[in-house]
């Protein structure tokens, strides 16, 4: 039996419980204050770091007598973020140890606040929890660490979810989840699960199987000018079109990318304007908010027109090379975007979905744009 000093994440009881696989019943948590160490605000994310500091004191909870099991469980967890366990020696004289990074991993950036955090990032955190410590057993920590950004930005998209707006009008029905295991995970992720289901007469259907693919979340922004009435397309090689076959790999289609945690959706609408595109837009105007498929994806899209200024040469190659992007962009008025859409050339849902909104709404985009504009 062990006994461990927390200060940062884990005095979080939740997220605890989800790490060490034990309910706050049968877990012996004290407080305690560790002398000689500082704990600080991670630089590079939102988390703390400890290190040793003459004069300081840092202040936590006292676990104590933990499993080799549960041990395993924190190392696992732990681990991914590089820090390992340190002996130390407690303000009232007990012995433990303590989690401490690597030297020089992490950057000190100012003092560490539980309560915020648990405010800002608490329920992101212990839904990346579950995924982490769901793949103990079966991938190695570094593989953990390497694959923890979609991690996080699949539990970004959970906490995006329970803040729906949609759904008025629909059945709130029971769902029974007998299993769900997770037989793929990289960049995305696939599961397959058996359930059962509150059917519209109240009865409980028969289990049925199904699977479900695994994304985050993404915004979509399809530029626009209302004073030359032209849009900006990009221009990317696709996966999915290459996975089918199709003749056509090369896709015209609006700027997207995933919103990353801690961002809003016009957030991340507008940094890929700007890494796609070179864009800086004026006013983004939503459009839609909706599941890519919801009969077999999470992946869910926040559509905005994106107001911008478009001149002829604002069209070039962009994109980051850190995620091995290429891309190309173009100009199109709106009238050879609506003979895209009507033709059926242009095969990208939300293009074709924003190119609708924006013809029901063009002509007071332009009448607003008219009278702002000086003469």
């Amino acid at each position: 039996m062990r006994n461990l000093f927390f200060y940062g994440t884990l005095r979080d009881r939740p997220l605890l419980e989800i790490v060490m696989g034990a309910s706050g019943d049968a877990l012996d948590v004290t407080p305690a204050v560790l002398p000689g160490y500082k704990v600080s605000s991670v630089a590079q994310g939102p988390f703390p770091m400890i290190e040793t500091c003459t004069g300081e004191t840092a202040k936590g909870v006292l676990v104590r007598g933990l499993t080799p099991e549960q041990i395993a469980r924190l190392d696992f967890y732990e681990g991914g973020f590089g820090y390992d366990l340190h002996q130390i020696t407690l303000e009232d004289g007990q012995s433990g140890e303590v989690y401490v990074p690597e030297p020089d991993l992490w950057a000190p950036d100012g003092p560490w606040d539980l309560s915020l955090w648990q405010d800002e990032w608490g329920a992101l955190s212990r839904h990346a929890a579950v995924e982490v410590m769901g793949y103990m057993g079966s991938r190695s920590r570094d593989d953990v660490a390497r694959m923890f950004p979609r991690i996080r930005a699949r539990a970004a998209a959970k906490v995006n979810a329970s803040a729906s707006i949609h759904g008025a009008g629909t059945l709130h029905g029971q769902i029974d989840v007998q299993n769900q295991q997770r037989v793929y995970s990289n960049f995305y992720a696939l599961d397959e699960m058996r359930l059962r289901y509150e059917r519209f007469d109240g009865a409980l259907s028969a289990p049925v199987d199904r699977a479900v693919f695994v994304g985050s979340d993404a915004a979509i922004v399809l530029p626009y000018d209302p004073l030359r009435d032209r849009v900006l397309l990009i221009e990317q090689v696709r996966m999915g079109p290459l996975a089918r076959g199709d003749k056509s790999c090369w896709q015209l289609e609006p700027i997207a990318g995933a919103v990353d945690p801690g961002e809003t959706p016009q957030m991340a609408a507008r940094r890929e304007a700007q890494e796609e595109a070179g864009l800086t837009l004026g006013e983004v105007l939503p459009v839609s908010e909706v599941y890519a498929s919801p009969g077999n994806s999470t992946e869910f899209y926040y559509i905005y027109l994106g107001l911008a200024d478009l001149p002829d040469e604002v069209t070039g190659i962009g994109g980051l090379d850190s995620e091995a992007e290429d891309i190309r962009s173009h100009l199109m008025s709106f009238d050879d975007l609506m003979d895209l859409v009507d033709g059926m050339g242009a095969v990208n849902a939300p293009l074709v979905l924003v190119a609708y909104w924006l013809a029901r709404h063009r002509d007071g985009l332009r009448l607003a744009k008219a009278a702002a504009t000086p003469e």
